[in-house]
């Protein structure tokens, strides 16, 4: 008999912990600055709502009512279809490796933190230490995975999400005592609503939707797999929504006070987490334990969604095969390691490249940026067209009169939307 999820709560736990990961607490400040601030949340909020809840929908209703994993999904779909379920392993295979990377530096400078070690992201990354928590992380997702859906992964989950909320609120308490605060709060939630006649905020609010929501990575279908009859879709749905984007405003609520307490650039981007704030934390009474919890809130919630996409290919081998959980996390495992090796290189004095660009940069481009759009658009396409609509309005059992858009929608605006946005990334890619 399939293995199920215990309980509703440990479902959510689960889920929000697979949305919640780096994109939510280090991305989405990222992209916030990036986008002119408090105006960027109009098109995100209208996006999420829109554009990535349906195709949450969506994912859930089939994973539930196919109860399998991507592959078989996909080919219960359409029976030529079975090759777009590998496309997706492949692309979350490929996005989990070099995730991994990220993953084990914030390992490192928690630990960095913790000991109080002079330690620069510019000197850890030009040495060789890099590779150790990349391993490090590495075995330990695969760990919990074998453990079972719900000894490993509910389990875990259960305990960490709360344990997140508290390190964030705890942050958010302290932070409020900074002179920046109020400068911070202001940039961070004051919108200018003349930017929102810019297609590029709108067209980084859509993307930032489907990243931090874990859509077209096949999670949300492998997770539904798991859910027991009696779960309300669009009410779960719901949930997982507004857990992860009160997890990401929180986390804005954190950074952006200490940005402009000490004088930091809020649109610094990517470097903001380990180039950025922990020279903000030098100057803080005390601040190698504000640091020591900032770099765990950034490992716990990378290691759930570490967690979530390691579990979309483990199901779909032991799918075709008769290995056992634990044969196939141990394989997989060895297989996440030397296949993000060349990205964890990149990133030491050994400096690897490709065409000129750094390893897990070019990996980040091919998989992360364009494989999920892509993964999205092909889900959007079979399971909307493919798949009777009365299942996936059965599936969801709802009185809302609302939900009778879903397919359409699924069918019609999200291929545009997602493509459209796959063309605006191309066309800035070639232009720069």
């Amino acid at each position: 008999m399939k293995e199920q999820w215990s309980s509703r709560i440990g479902f959510l736990f689960v889920a929000i912990g697979a949305a919640a990961g780096l994109g939510s607490v280090w991305r989405f400040p990222t992209i916030v600055g990036e986008n002119g601030g408090g105006a960027y949340l109009v098109p995100y909020l209208v996006a999420t709502v829109v554009c990535a809840m349906p195709l949450m929908i969506l994912e859930l209703s089939v994973g539930r009512h196919f109860s399998t994993d991507v592959v078989s999904a996909f080919r219960s779909a359409h029976p030529k279809c079975s090759f777009v379920g590998w496309f997706v392993c492949a692309t979350v295979f490929v996005i989990l490796s070099y995730y991994l990377v990220i993953t084990g530096w914030t390992l490192a400078f928690l630990i960095i933190s913790l000991i109080q070690a002079p330690m620069t992201f510019v000197g850890f990354s030009q040495s060789y230490l890099p590779i150790i928590p990349f391993v490090a992380s590495a075995a330990l997702i695969g760990v919990i995975v074998a453990s079972g859906i719900r000894a490993g992964i509910e389990r875990v989950s259960s305990i960490l999400i709360p344990f997140i909320v508290v390190i964030l609120c705890f942050m958010a308490a302290f932070v409020a005592t900074l002179p920046g605060f109020s400068a911070g709060l202001a940039y961070y939630l004051t919108p200018d609503f003349s930017v929102l006649a810019n297609p590029s905020l709108w067209i980084a609010a859509i993307g930032q939707s489907f990243y931090t929501l874990s859509i077209g990575l096949g999670i949300l279908i492998t997770y539904g797999s798991y859910m027991n009859r009696e779960e309300n879709i669009l009410e779960s749905s719901l949930i997982i929504s507004a857990g992860d984007l009160f997890i990401s405003l929180l986390a804005g609520f954190v950074i952006f006070p200490i940005v402009f307490s000490f004088g930091l650039a809020p649109t610094a981007g990517a470097e903001l987490a380990f180039s950025t704030l922990p020279q903000a934390f030098a100057l803080i009474p005390g601040g190698n334990l504000i640091a020591a919890a900032f770099f765990l809130l950034l490992f716990l919630t990378a290691l759930l969604s570490s967690v979530a996409m390691l579990e979309v290919p483990v199901a779909a081998v032991m799918g075709v095969t008769a290995w056992s959980r634990r044969d196939v996390c141990i394989l997989l495992t060895v297989a996440l390691v030397l296949l993000g090796l060349p990205s964890a290189l990149s990133y030491t004095g050994f400096d690897l490249t490709l065409a000129g660009e750094r390893v897990l940069d070019v990996m980040d481009d091919a998989a992360g940026t364009f494989g999920i759009i892509v993964s999205g658009i092909l889900g959007c396409l079979i399971f909307g067209w493919y798949v009777d609509r009365n299942v996936i309005e059965s599936e969801v059992r709802s009185e809302n009169r609302l939900i009778r858009y879903i397919v359409p929608l699924c069918r019609y605006v999200l291929p545009l939307a997602m493509t459209t946005v796959l063309l605006v990334t191309l066309a800035g890619r070639v232009a720069g």
